[in-house]
C-alpha cells in the first residue's frame, strides 16, 4: 500500500467481525512495524524497498515482535505507570497474537497485489503471483470499503451496548422508585 493506514481497513473489518478475538491495535501495530523496513530503505535510497519483512516468513516474525512488545509493555506497565491509552492494557494475549498475525500476513498479501519488488514467498521463490491481480483503484477502494463497514459495525455494536446499559440502569432505578436522570 502506498500508506500503511490503507491496511487498517482490513483490520477494522476483521475486528468488527470478532472484537474480542482480534485486537485492532495489534493489527495496526504489526502493519506499522512491517513498513519500517521500506521506510528505512527509501530514506537510504536503497532498492528494492520491500525486503524480508514483506515476505510471509518475515510477516510471522513481525507478528512475534509485535506480541513481544505488547507483553513487555504489559509487564512493565504497572512499575512504569504506563497509561492505558486506547485500552491496550486490557487486551488478552490471544487477541493480540491473532491481531498481530492477521495484520502482518494481510499486509504482505495486500502489498503483493501492487508492488513489483515484493517477493512474498522468499526464500523459497521469487514469484509474486498476486501482482496486478486487481487494479490499484480496486485494491484501495476495497480497503476503504472494508474500513467503512468495520467502523459502522463497530459503532452499531457500541451504541447497542450503550443503550442496553442505559436501559439496565433505568430499570434498576425504576425498581428503587428513582428517576435515572
Amino acid at each position: 500500500m502506498p500508506f500503511t493506514p490503507f491496511h487498517f481497513g482490513a483490520g477494522a473489518l476483521v475486528h468488527a467481525a470478532a472484537p474480542r478475538r482480534v485486537s485492532f491495535l495489534a493489527f495496526c501495530a504489526a502493519n506499522v512495524l512491517i513498513d519500517v523496513e521500506p521506510l528505512a530503505c527509501m530514506l537510504r535510497g536503497e532498492v528494492p524497498v520491500h525486503r524480508f519483512a514483506h515476505t510471509y516468513v518475515g510477516a510471522v516474525l513481525v507478528a512475534l515482535v509485535t506480541i513481544g512488545l505488547w507483553a513487555g509493555a504489559a509487564k512493565a506497565a504497572p512499575a512504569l505507570r504506563l497509561p492505558d491509552v486506547l485500552g491496550w492494557r486490557r487486551l488478552t494475549a490471544p487477541a493480540v497474537a491473532l491481531g498481530a498475525l492477521l495484520g502482518s500476513v494481510s499486509h504482505v498479501l495486500l502489498d503483493s497485489v501492487m508492488h513489483t519488488d515484493l517477493r512474498p514467498f522468499a526464500p523459497w521463490s521469487d514469484a509474486n503471483p498476486l501482482y496486478g491481480v486487481v487494479g490499484l483503484d480496486a485494491l484501495l477502494g476495497g480497503c476503504a470499503v472494508a474500513a467503512l463497514v468495520g467502523i459502522v459495525v463497530t459503532a452499531v455494536r457500541h451504541f447497542r451496548a450503550d443503550s442496553r446499559a442505559t436501559g439496565a440502569v433505568a430499570d434498576r432505578a425504576s425498581h428503587l422508585g428513582r428517576d435515572p436522570r
